[in-house]
């Protein structure tokens, strides 16, 4: 699956946003290794605490079907459901991502005129991953 392609999965699930206080809607779609897209929006909470981004969203969806192999995840974002600019992960999504992904793990952000791929050590230098328990 090509980048264009993942990037409207993610549009899709940003579409599914529950953001009735920031009205910042994000978008995440997980290309799993099985060829399985996994979706995910942010669902806020009053008490903001308990809000669950986009990407864990995806990624937990994902593993609580016994999936936890990826190939690349797509993000998207904008004010009330506008695509604008790029809306990379929060540092607890990275964290989570490090836990299933590897640091060559590609991250499609995209935008409305466009994407950016980078990786997700690009985004998480330095990180702490399962084998530093070893």
């Amino acid at each position: 699956m090509n980048n264009e392609e993942l990037l409207t999965f993610a549009r899709h699930a940003m579409q599914m946003s529950y953001s009735p206080y920031s009205n910042c809607k994000v978008g995440a779609a997980l290309l799993a290794k099985n060829g399985k897209v996994y979706e995910g929006c942010n669902i806020e909470n009053a008490a903001y605490g308990p809000t669950m981004c986009a990407e864990r969203t995806a990624i937990f969806k994902a593993v609580s079907e016994g999936v936890t192999e990826f190939e690349k995840i797509a993000i998207v974002g904008g004010k009330n459901g506008v695509e604008d600019g790029l809306y990379p992960p929060c540092g607890v999504c990275r964290q989570v991502m490090r836990e299933f992904c590897s640091l060559d793990f590609p991250v499609i952000l995209g935008k409305k005129d466009g994407f950016v791929e980078t990786t997700l050590e690009e985004l998480l230098p330095y990180s702490f991953g399962p084998e530093n328990l070893n």
